[in-house]
């Protein structure tokens, strides 16, 4: 069985723009609920509309792997399926760490979805002594003292570390010199690490703050249209504008009309 450590994506080497790296997974979402409803092919602008994107977008991505579609036909899906998750490395295994294994760790180690994905949980690392040989999700949890070892033995490329924001850096450093290259981070913190080494970060109270604008922005733009003075109407006109006092000027714009911003 293929692991992590020997097989690497082919997608730098290929050239393939960050941007679309980042899109692929969208369209393997949309195309593998296609695939299980037994959908054999997709329009791009079917496609394009199940994943978010707009369907140029979409055929530009395409157009980086190689596949174009069929005029009047669309897109095959089992191979669409195939050929993205080839991409991603998703046709082998990668085995991954969770380090970390409080309410965050234990809700990710019970999370179905990595091993449909193509990867496997190898270990589950906590730095507290009374959690070691505890069962989550049906595997032990081991102690951080035996974390490089822990790579070592399951050729890990891949770790998450899902620890407090005090002890991530530390966590991460370990990591990245017992060999691990890609980290999924969950700290509340940013973490520093040498080239070569990717990093992911998930903030969820980031997406909250972020959610909390938009809903203050809604809120006062509702405020602002409530508080707007009512259209007048032929039973009400609007009062004239009243004129100059006698013997002052106004400042006019080129055609005459008084500008919108008076100067001070």
């Amino acid at each position: 069985m293929a692991t992590g450590r020997t097989h690497r994506p082919a997608t730098r080497s290929r050239g393939i723009p960050e941007a679309t790296v980042a899109r692929l997974p969208l369209y393997l979402r949309a195309l593998t609920a296609l695939s299980e409803r037994s959908v054999p092919t997709v329009s791009s602008e079917e496609l394009a509309a199940a994943a978010g994107v707009n369907s140029a977008k979409l055929r530009k991505d395409f157009s980086y792997l190689g596949s174009y579609g069929t005029r009047g036909v669309g897109y095959d899906v089992e191979y669409l399926v195939y050929q993205i998750s080839r991409e991603l490395g998703l046709t082998q295994d990668w085995p991954v760490v969770i380090v970390g294994i409080g309410n965050l760790g234990a809700a990710l180690a019970n999370y179905g979805g990595f091993a449909s994905r193509g990867f496997r949980v190898a270990a589950l690392i906590d730095a507290d002594p009374a959690m070691a040989g505890k069962p989550v999700a049906g595997i032990p949890v081991q102690h951080t003292d035996d974390l490089e070892k822990i790579i070592q033995d399951n050729g890990v490329s891949i770790g998450v570390i899902a620890t407090p924001a005090g002890a991530a850096q530390q966590v991460c450093d370990r990591l990245v010199a017992a060999g691990v290259t890609s980290i999924l981070n969950f700290a509340p913190t940013v973490l520093s690490v040498p080239d070569g080494v990717d990093v992911r970060k998930v903030d969820l109270s980031i997406e909250l703050q972020i959610l909390a604008f938009h809903e203050q922005r809604k809120a006062g733009e509702e405020a602002a249209l409530d508080a707007a003075p009512a259209p007048a109407t032929a039973s009400a006109p609007a009062a004239p504008a009243a004129a100059a006092p006698r013997g002052k000027t106004t400042d006019q714009g080129p055609d005459g009309d008084v500008p919108a911003v008076m100067p001070a």
